[in-house]
């Protein structure tokens, strides 16, 4: 089992960035696929980007590509979303999860990931 805490949100400008934390426990990163997602207030929770158990494959949602990345330190246990360029319609919780399949595919429904972060408020004004 493995428990994570995010960290790292806040209040920012559009244009402006923040990083993301996920510190995982009890079990070592390279272990999962780490994803994140996030949810705005009234919709679904929705996959934004994730990298793969062995670190070399990266997945991003479309309108990310190019401003967000995806990144994680082993011994740190602990993977990164690096947000740039933000904007407002980026404001969300994000939350970071693990998918424990033995395999590097990167999945990108809820159901897939089997442990979640407890979330942290990103608010990207005008």
């Amino acid at each position: 089992q493995v428990q994570l805490v995010e960290s790292g949100g806040g209040l920012v400008q559009a244009g402006g960035s923040l990083r993301l934390s996920c510190a995982a426990s009890g079990r070592a990163i390279s272990s999962y696929t780490m994803g994140w997602f996030r949810q705005a207030p009234g919709k679904e929770r929705e996959f934004v980007a994730a990298i793969s158990r062995s670190g070399t494959n990266s997945l991003y949602l479309e309108s990310v590509k190019g401003r967000f990345s995806v990144s994680r330190d082993t011994a740190k246990n602990t993977v990164y979303l690096q947000m740039n360029a933000l904007k407002p319609e980026d404001t969300a919780v994000y939350y970071c999860a693990a998918d424990f399949r033995v395999n590097d595919w990167i999945y990108v429904s809820t159901r897939d990931y089997d442990y979640w972060g407890q979330g942290t408020q990103v608010t990207v004004s005008l």
